[in-house]
C-alpha cells in the first residue's frame, strides 16, 4: 500500500509542480540559450532502483566538459566549471528541478535517496549499495537535507577527494537509515523540510524530526 500511495502522491506532485512552475521555465530556459555554452538541460547516468542506469535531467549549470576537467565529479565551493547563471540556479536548487520529468517517467520519486553515478556508489559498502536503491531514488532525501551545503563542506579541507569519500560514507548511513524508516510520514517531513531549508538555509529541524539519524563522524 505504501508504494502504490508513494507513486500516486509523485505523480499529483510532480504534475502540479510542472503546471506551476512553467512560468519560471521558460525564463530559465531562454537565459540558458543565450548565455553559457547556450545549453539548456544536463544528461547523466545515474544509478536507479535495482542499480539500474537511468538518465538524470537537470538544467545546465556547469561546463560541458566538466568531469573531465578540475575535480572531476566533485564539485566545491566558487568551483570554476560552474557559469555564472548556473550558481544562482545551483545556489536556489533550481537546477534540480527538471527532474520532475525522471519522477512522471517512474524512474525516481520526490523521496528517496539520491541518485549517484557509479563511482560515488562504488564508495559505498556492499552491504549498502545491494539495498539503497530497493526504493526508487529521490529528488530529495535526508542525505539532501543533512549536506544541503555538500559543496562548502567538501571545500573546508584541504583534500576534496577525501571529504568527499567521508561525506560519501555518512551519506550511506543516512540512506540506510531511510531504508529501515520509509513510511509516507517520513516522507512528507523531508518534502516539508526540504522547502523549509531553501528558505531557512541554516537550520538544523531534521534533527529534530528525525530520531537515531547516525552522527557524523568527521
Amino acid at each position: 500500500m505504501y508504494t502504490f500511495l508513494k507513486r500516486l502522491i509523485d505523480i499529483v506532485l510532480a504534475g502540479t509542480a510542472l503546471i506551476l512552475l512553467l512560468p519560471l521555465f521558460i525564463p530559465v530556459i531562454i537565459i540558458l540559450l543565450l548565455t553559457g555554452e547556450h545549453r539548456v538541460f544536463y544528461l547523466q547516468e545515474r544509478l536507479g532502483y535495482k542499480n539500474r542506469p537511468f538518465n538524470i535531467v537537470k538544467f545546465a549549470s556547469m561546463l560541458k566538459d566538466s568531469p573531465n576537467m578540475g575535480t572531476g565529479i566533485i564539485t566545491v565551493r566558487n568551483d570554476p566549471r560552474v557559469t555564472r547563471f548556473g550558481k544562482i540556479l545551483r545556489f536556489t536548487k533550481i537546477n534540480e528541478l527538471p527532474q520532475i520529468i525522471n519522477v512522471l517517467k517512474g524512474e525516481m520519486s520526490i523521496v528517496g535517496p539520491r541518485p549517484l553515478v557509479e563511482k560515488s556508489v562504488a564508495l559505498y559498502p556492499p552491504e549498502i549499495k545491494d539495498k539503497i536503491y530497493d526504493a526508487k531514488p529521490g529528488m530529495t532525501g535526508i542525505g539532501s537535507l543533512v549536506f544541503r551545503d555538500e559543496e562548502k563542506i567538501i571545500s573546508g579541507g584541504t583534500d576534496p577527494r577525501e571529504i568527499y569519500k567521508l561525506v560519501y560514507l555518512h551519506k550511506g548511513a543516512l540512506e540506510m537509515w531511510y531504508h529501515d524508516n520509509a513510511s509516507l510520514l517520513t516522507d512528507f517531513k523531508i518534502i516539508f523540510l526540504t522547502a523549509w531549508s531553501i528558505v531557512f538555509p541554516r537550520n538544523s529541524l531534521q534533527k529534530k524530526a528525525f530520531r537515531g539519524l547516525p552522527e557524523k563522524s568527521f
